[in-house]
């Protein structure tokens, strides 16, 4: 089992930063890249980023290219994701999510709002 806890999430105004961060727990060892996916408020659940856990490589969203970076800290188990030029768009439900040994990511977190006023 792997656990993982999101953090960060708020209110911001339109062209502000937010850092989410997300602590994972239990058998990570197995890890082989995380990610973070998004939902906004009707519609479906969205790639934003990723990272490979042993590597540095990373993968983004056309939407958040240039604009998000996502980071870790192998150490920690935790991984972030830095959001600036924030637009009201954004605003989403964040999910931090595990990709394991069959590369299908196959543990979430439990999400954390994010709401970007215009």
């Amino acid at each position: 089992q792997v656990q993982l806890v999101e953090s960060g999430g708020g209110w911001m105004q339109a062209g502000g930063s937010l850092r989410l961060s997300c602590a994972a727990s239990g058998r990570t060892f197995s890890t082989y890249r995380m990610g973070w996916f998004r939902r906004a408020p009707g519609k479906e659940r969205e790639f934003v980023a990723e990272i490979s856990w042993r590597g540095s490589d990373t993968n983004y969203a056309p939407s958040v290219n240039g604009r998000f970076t996502i980071s870790k800290d192998n150490a920690k188990n935790t991984v972030y994701l830095q959001m600036n030029r924030l637009k009201a768009e954004d605003t989403a439900v964040y999910y931090c999510a595990r990709a394991g040994p069959t590369r299908a990511y196959d543990y979430w977190g439990q999400g954390t709002q994010v709401t970007v006023s215009s």
